[in-house]
């Protein structure tokens, strides 16, 4: 039998010969229920790793059939494949994944039809539809790879999602609106020209520090792609951490109770930070996309931007690029068209018509 091996669990057997897991993890030890890869044991120990208390029942605590959704949500939480995900992505997915045997645990995957997929969608909301859409088909693929079906009832499936922009990426008023309300030497401002100076995301903006520069250069490995980025440091940014950041202090950024940020909690304090100075709506990752902005219009290429964000797929970026090129192609136009009309205009009032006048 193959044994599950998962991070911060530790066990033994009791005086009375049963086996007894335990979650522990910064000098805390929590009884995990079940067995490694059972519902209710899995449940608890992801919820443990989101930092969340062990509910009594928790969710798919009841006996789960075999071949059925919720057996295959188990079998995948448990596997290797999920196992690699970066931590963030493996947050998202197991609340996804979780809500999934919650509502279909007891139906059988080989019974599921792309006719029943379409309905399930149908009677959802876009963002919802794309969380059930996404998280199926991770369980779908994980059962056609052990083999419980042997169709994909996703096929073909595609979502007619409203377009929407995203985060609002910042315009240059706005990042000096931000900069005149929190001057250099404040933690609002080292927030902003870390994530202005650095392109990154928030889950590395809350993890860097003074070990991660060596020689005026950052270097940090990505926790959501693993790949490493090497990135200069500016004499503006150097200026910031030097008058914004202590220097006994591991990292940047900490919150108000001396603790590093989690991604999410850092990301809530930033927009509260915007929210205050009347620059409601923006956020943290919208610095970072205006930081994309800035290397497209100083004339960057998709792969030079990606080199600095660490986008692991360059079609985000060229957007940048592409939306850079365009307005520096259309003020060229203008431009020669403005100089053209300035050359007639000298040439009418001097009596001197150029040669294709004549």
């Amino acid at each position: 039998m193959t044994r599950i091996k998962l991070k911060y669990v530790h066990e033994f057997i009791d005086r009375h010969g049963h086996a007894r897991f335990y979650f522990r993890r910064a000098g805390k030890r929590v009884p995990l229920p079940g067995l490694p890869g059972s519902a209710e044991f899995m449940d608890a120990y992801g919820a443990l790793l989101d930092g969340h208390s062990v509910e009594k029942e928790p969710i798919g605590a009841s006996r789960i059939i075999a071949s059925t959704v919720g057996a295959a949500v188990v079998g995948y939480l448990a596997s290797g494949a999920f196992q690699v995900l970066a931590p963030s992505t493996q947050k998202r997915c197991r609340i996804t994944l979780n809500a999934l045997a919650r509502d279909y645990a007891d139906k059988r995957l080989a019974m599921l039809e792309r006719r029943h997929v379409v309905q399930i969608l149908d009677s959802k909301k876009p963002g919802a539809a794309l969380d059930f859409l996404r998280g199926l088909r991770l369980i779908v693929k994980y059962a056609l790879s052990i083999g419980i079906i042997s169709t994909d009832p996703t096929t073909g499936i595609r979502l007619n999602l409203p377009k929407t922009g995203g985060h609002p990426t910042w315009t240059e008023d706005d990042i000096a609106t931000f900069e005149r309300a929190y001057p250099i030497g404040t933690k609002q401002r080292l927030a902003l020209g870390l994530l202005l100076g650095t392109a990154l995301r928030c889950a590395d903006v809350v993890r860097i520090g003074r070990g991660h520069i060596r020689d005026s250069v950052l270097r940090v490995t990505q926790q959501k792609t693993g790949g490493p980025v090497a990135i200069p440091i500016t004499a503006e940014l150097a200026e910031i951490i030097n008058a914004s950041a202590p220097g006994q202090l591991l990292l940047f950024l900490m919150s108000d109770n001396g603790r590093p940020y989690s991604p999410a909690h850092f990301s809530e304090w930033f927009r509260d930070q915007c929210k205050t100075i009347g620059l409601s709506g923006l956020g943290a990752h919208g610095v970072r996309k205006a930081a994309c902005r800035r290397l497209a219009e100083a004339g960057c290429s998709a792969n030079e931007i990606a080199a600095v964000s660490g986008h692991a797929s360059l079609r985000e970026v060229e957007r940048y690029t592409k939306a850079a090129d365009q307005a520096r192609m259309a003020r060229n136009a203008i431009e020669r068209t403005e100089r053209k009309r300035e050359l007639a205009t000298r040439d009418a009032e001097s009596g001197n018509p150029s040669k294709k006048q004549r």
